[in-house]
């Protein structure tokens, strides 16, 4: 019975290990902001409500005066001024 067995098991079809993984295509960085967490909702001074990713900087003004913004957000923009 067990060479039964053992004949059969080593006739059948045997399935690869291993399956082929898919190669990766280089990101640009507009998909690393699509995918990358740890963004937040801001106010910015338009009224509208952004998404974005990086850090809340403090800029000088023309005038001198300094000015929060938002950094990386997901619309595109490098820079958005946020509501104080």
């Amino acid at each position: 019975m067990k060479v039964l067995t053992l004949a059969l098991m080593f006739s059948l079809p045997v399935a690869p290990w291993a399956s082929q993984k898919p190669l990766r295509q280089p990101t640009t960085s507009s998909q690393i902001a699509k995918h990358s967490k740890g963004g937040r909702w801001y106010f910015a001074a338009s009224g509208h409500a952004v998404y974005c990713y990086g850090p809340v900087m403090t800029l000088p003004r023309a005038n001198g005066d300094l000015q929060k913004v938002a950094t990386f957000c997901r619309d595109g923009s490098a820079v958005v001024p946020l509501k104080d």
